[in-house]
């Protein structure tokens, strides 16, 4: 896909005052960690993971979306009115029916012309609403989208806790499936897309690809409500087959933008640890140093993963005017996204 007329016009990140480390963690499972001979350590260590932020349980995404979305509002020349879609993201949502996104439009007192939707895609919900909204501005049927997630990893990670705490059937192999659980942390993210006659100091979406392998919908399941959760994850095998789709996406990317290794001055994947950073920077052969990450102190915020990540990179003023960045989503299921953009 290639796009000449669609631009990041504003985005904000919105993050959780309450920190816990992965120490913090760790102590609350003593009991366990003693049980099955786990040293301490172990969860910083294997995933570079120092702390993750969280939000109570029970805390609306709802919320959350809105608060990134007004400070990206805050920050555009957009007005409210001017939003003709408003896409609600995240793997996290207040109920199955009707869309969270119909709340997030009436905290933010958006037009009754904006049409509204949830999209789902596990962690790469956010990417694919950039193309759904993208292919809908490229057409002329609309200049101006919004596209938010608010993700509140607090049920997960209590749930996990007093699993493992009350289930005397937990060893150091069951434990595995589980281990994921404990890197999730919470983020909310809002990003207003717009024709390029709306956005003369936006930031140019070149294009991409994107791919999917589905046989591995297996690898990464979960189910529950805002308030109760609870995933299994064959971490390992999940991490090989990610890998693989993102070499293949990759390479689509390549060819579809002309690019080559060399060509983006920036590549911010989706934030889950130090291993699975390295692992895809080997095996794409391309230099870690061109990466920008946020798990260390963020864990895998979902959906609001990349996108706050390359928030905060705009934020820390590393990037320049003119800077090619790649953006490299996955999410389980299988899929795949990668998309350009010129700074």
């Amino acid at each position: 896909m290639l796009f000449n007329s669609v631009y990041i016009e504003s985005f904000a990140h919105y993050l959780p005052e309450k920190i816990i480390t992965s120490d913090d963690l760790e102590k609350r499972l003593a009991p366990l960690y003693e049980r099955i001979k786990l040293p301490a350590g172990r969860l910083e260590l294997m995933t570079g993971i120092r702390e993750r932020r969280m939000w109570d349980v029970g805390t609306r995404p709802s919320l959350l979306s809105s608060k990134a979305a007004e400070k990206a509002l805050d920050r555009s020349n957009i007005k409210k009115e001017q939003v003709e879609i408003l896409i609600h993201a995240s793997v996290c949502r207040d109920f199955l029916e009707p869309a969270t996104a119909s709340v997030v439009h009436h905290h933010l007192g958006l037009s009754p012309k904006c049409m509204i939707m949830d999209v789902s895609n596990a962690c790469l919900g956010v990417l694919s609403s950039f193309i759904l909204v993208a292919n809908m501005i490229e057409s002329g049927a609309i200049k101006c989208g919004m596209i938010v997630s608010g993700e509140n990893a607090a049920p997960l990670l209590e749930e996990t806790v007093n699993f493992f705490l009350n289930d005397e059937s937990i060893n150091r192999k069951s434990i595995k499936k589980y281990f994921a659980n404990l890197t999730i942390g919470s983020a909310a993210v809002g990003y207003i897309l717009t024709h390029k006659d709306l956005a003369p100091e936006g930031h140019k979406i070149i294009g991409g690809a994107s791919m999917t392998k589905s046989d591995a919908f297996k690898l990464c399941q979960g189910d529950g409500s805002k308030d109760s959760l609870m995933m299994e994850t064959e971490s390992e095998e999940l991490l090989h087959a990610g890998i693989e789709l993102a070499i293949d996406t990759w390479d689509e990317t390549k060819n579809i933008l002309e690019w080559d290794n060399d060509t983006p001055d920036w590549i911010i994947t989706h934030q889950v640890g130090k291993a699975h950073e390295q692992i895809t920077f080997d095996k794409l052969n391309i230099s870690l140093d061109k990466a920008f990450s946020n798990y260390q102190t963020l864990g895998n915020t979902g959906s609001a993963a990349l996108p706050s990540a390359l928030s905060q990179l705009h934020d820390t003023d590393k990037i320049k005017k003119g800077d090619l960045v790649a953006l490299l989503g996955i999410g389980s299921g299988l899929s795949s996204t990668m998309l350009g953009v010129q700074w």
